[in-house]
């Protein structure tokens, strides 16, 4: 049996081993087994909003590392391409910029907006070129409104990561969510990447760390529904507090709804609020530290910062607080796993058990590199 193996039955299971947040061979293997597949939130159609723009990024800085770029063609079209030159490897564009084609700045190696090869000097005598292998790399980009959506893997589906909210706010006009960078904001948090992720998974934790959240919203109605790489858990308000006008046709309509709370795996949440969105993405620095980025949308001025969507600032430092000790305690020699809460802690429970199934052959791994 697996090391990391998390027991279907959340009455009989135990956490995940302790290992999966100390052991530098797993840190690494998590890169490839559980986000090299997913699909990451990059931004949105904003970046490149007209016919030659390009913009440069890094796909999880520090950690999958990869330099890629988006670009808009002249019919509109955006595109996701690897940003390294298929033939010397250096990185194409280096800054935000507005361009007909790309060019290479180190050998002059010509590419169109959608990554295709053009034009290359001094290689006139070079056989059997160019091939396929010389277009940089495109990646699948998905598009929900204006948000933008990447992965390495050309056989990923999006469906399977963000279906669920998709169907769940379709409703909201997510081209009116403006994207506001002075009101964004990235934290250095010194815990492993997925102690994180573990404490927004349940709001069992709520009423004792965050009494201005508590004050808002309704935890004996707190309700969380899990899909198969993501999950919701559903704010119910009490009485009085700011909510959401909800359609007829929302499965919600009748409802008190102060705030949809949806994780999408392995890195990322979606807090939608009567006023917009607050993404956040965890970000992978070490096996200590992760960079969490907060990206506000807002859709209604009057509404921001009320509700269960006020003080964002106030609850991530009380979150930073505990999943900081919690990184000191996982290291401690007499901790390997702990137990949960059958009503409170379904999205943890859930978020290990597919770390489990992806790591399952990790200790076979590690014993066949042995050898």
């Amino acid at each position: 049996m697996s090391r990391f193996y998390v027991d279907p039955d959340i009455s009989r299971a135990k956490t995940l081993h302790t290992d999966f947040y100390t052991d530098p061979a797993v840190f690494e293997l998590a890169r490839e087994k559980l986000f090299s597949g997913s699909w990451q939130f990059i931004g949105d159609a904003g970046l490149v909003n007209e016919p030659g723009r390009c913009y440069p990024f890094t796909l999880l800085e520090s950690y999958l590392d990869e330099p890629l770029l988006l670009t808009c063609d002249q019919q509109h079209t955006i595109h996701c391409v690897s940003n390294v030159c298929t033939h010397r490897g250096t990185i194409v564009i280096k800054e935000p910029c507005k361009t007909a084609h790309l060019r290479c700045r180190y050998h002059g190696r010509q590419f169109g907006l959608d990554g295709h090869f053009i034009s290359m000097p001094e290689f006139k005598e070079v056989k059997e070129f160019p091939t396929p292998d010389d277009n940089l790399a495109q990646l699948p980009l998905f598009k929900w409104g204006p948000l933008l959506f990447v992965s390495l893997q050309p056989a990923s589906t999006p469906q399977l990561y963000l279906q669920e909210m998709m169907d769940r706010v379709g409703w909201l006009p997510l081209n009116e969510f403006v994207f506001r960078p002075e009101l964004s904001k990235d934290y250095i948090v010194q815990s492993h990447w997925a102690l994180y992720c573990e404490n927004y998974l349940e709001g069992f934790h709520i009423p004792f760390v965050h009494a201005g959240l508590n004050a808002v919203l309704d935890f004996g109605n707190y309700v969380t529904e899990l899909y198969r790489y993501s999950n919701l858990q559903l704010g119910i308000a009490k009485e009085g507090e700011d909510v959401f006008q909800l359609p007829a046709t929302s499965p919600d309509h009748g409802k008190q709804v102060a705030a949809y709370y949806f994780f999408v795996f392995p890195n990322m949440m979606f807090n939608f609020y009567p006023w917009g969105l607050s993404i956040n993405i965890v970000k992978p620095i070490t096996q200590q530290q992760c960079k969490v980025s907060f990206l506000t949308y807002v859709w209604k001025e009057e509404l921001f910062n009320r509700g269960a969507g006020s003080d964002l600032n106030q609850v991530e430092l009380e979150d930073e607080e505990v999943v900081e000790a919690v990184q000191k305690g996982v290291r401690s020699r007499f901790y390997r796993h702990g137990r949960y809460s059958v009503t409170r802690e379904q999205g943890t429970h859930h978020f290990h058990r597919i770390i489990s199934e992806a790591m399952k052959d990790v200790g076979n791994e590690e014993q066949r590199n042995e050898k």
